[in-house]
């Protein structure tokens, strides 16, 4: 049980199989003034600690790459220190494996690693292979062109024609052959650093990516749960079409409908404050004006209660507002959430680039990083409003709005 009681909520899109590459178990060391040896037996255990969090919170298969076909180049000694190091993650990862049913697989060359090893990785196969509700691969001396390789070169043994030659019989001679999900879903890099290295070449051309600041030391299941809500929140294309038909304003026409909300006195004359909500709301989500009638209310029920310093008010009404959407729109994302975050953004004053970012993540169902263009225009627009510089703000909504339409159409 995690030690933090960290949940992920229910309407999570958990991945079924996530690859890890813990870069940074040096860095890390030599950061705090430490021998390297020190990095890598604080990057074990903070791969033990984030590999239980993924099995309680429904991940399938685990990929971890604790050794690639060319870190052999590395010193004697920090290399036996990593072999006796894995071992000793089999054997205490064991017992975890019989009670929660996990099956082991070694990924990766056995012709090159120390006999001690092999044997230990052979026997905890063998011992899991009755198993079935989790996988754990340890990736050790393996490599993504490598792996191809011997695919390959096992076809060629069996005399195999090359027009007999398909995508299911390569799939037969890699190393997740007979894994129920053999491609990876996430694939999460620590360190900072943005590239994959080959891992898991053949298994990853739908792969979702996210790289990770901090060293894998560091890297913690709170940050693994952010690295999946991140995920969630992607739309996964797979090559066809995901178009989100509803969103079809026009950016400058809905920048100028907030502008004049925004200022209140330049609504036209003759026009209720709540008839020029129902407006804007409609051109923004493109709903029917009855439905834009009741997003509307809610929305100026928080604005009326966030005006008196009443944000748990806000945040009920907010809800409702974002159930509304959620319900008309079929969109993925918690009310609560997406609430909680605008309540937020309101005590920010729109200012905080960070949550505005999570955000529209959340509403829009978009990566952080697909989000952050769009984020930096909002929180600009903000920080000219309060300052009451008019004109720069309607320029930056434009633009808010423009990349917002560009990313989400």
């Amino acid at each position: 049980m995690l030690k933090d009681n960290i949940k992920l909520s229910k309407d999570t899109t958990v991945p079924n199989h996530i690859a890890i590459i813990p870069d940074g178990n040096r860095r890390w060391a030599r950061a705090r003034g430490l021998n390297t040896l020190y990095g890598h037996k604080a990057g074990f255990d903070a791969s033990v600690k984030v590999c239980r969090a993924a099995r309680e919170w429904g991940v399938h298969t685990v990929t971890l790459w604790g050794f690639s076909t060319e870190n052999w180049d590395r010193t004697e000694k920090e290399i036996n220190y990593l072999m006796k190091l894995y071992s000793k993650l089999i054997d205490d990862f064991l017992d975890e494996a019989r009670e929660n049913e996990v099956r082991i697989y070694h990924l990766g060359r056995k012709d090159r690693l120390p006999k001690f090893l092999v044997k230990k990785l052979i026997s905890v196969e063998e011992e899991t292979s009755k198993y079935s509700k989790h996988i754990m691969n340890i990736a050790l001396d393996y490599g993504g062109h490598d792996e191809i390789l011997r695919a390959v070169q096992n076809i060629v043994k069996d005399g195999t024609k090359p027009e007999q030659i398909t995508k299911e019989l390569m799939e037969k001679h890699t190393d997740t052959h007979g894994q129920p999900y053999p491609y990876v879903d996430l694939m999460i890099r620590t360190s900072g650093e943005q590239r994959t290295s080959g891992f898991m070449l053949w298994n990853s051309p739908y792969t979702e990516y996210h790289f990770e600041n901090d060293h894998f030391p560091d890297f913690s299941p709170e940050k693994l749960k952010n690295a999946i809500l991140d995920f969630s929140r992607r739309r996964r294309r797979f090559g066809g079409n995901d178009a989100m038909e509803h969103f079809t304003f026009d950016p400058h026409l809905v920048a100028n409908l907030e502008l004049k909300w925004w200022r209140l006195g330049n609504i036209p004359e003759g026009v209720s404050f709540l008839d020029y909500s129902v407006k804007h709301l409609k051109e923004q989500f493109g709903l029917s004006k009855e439905l834009a009638g009741k997003a509307a209310k809610y929305s100026l029920e928080a604005i009326k209660y966030q005006d008196k310093n009443k944000f748990d008010m806000a945040k009920n009404s907010l809800k409702k507002f974002y159930k509304l959407l959620k319900d008309e729109l079929k969109l993925a994302f918690e009310p609560e959430i997406v609430a909680s975050l605008e309540v937020q953004m309101r005590k920010e004053k729109g200012e905080g680039e960070e949550t505005t970012k999570e955000h529209l993540a959340e509403v829009y169902r978009i990566s952080l990083f697909q989000a952050a263009k769009a984020a930096h225009l909002r929180v600009l627009a903000n920080v000219a409003r309060n300052k009451g510089d008019w004109g720069r703000a309607e320029d930056y909504l434009g633009k808010y709005y423009e990349a917002l339409k560009e990313r989400i159409a």
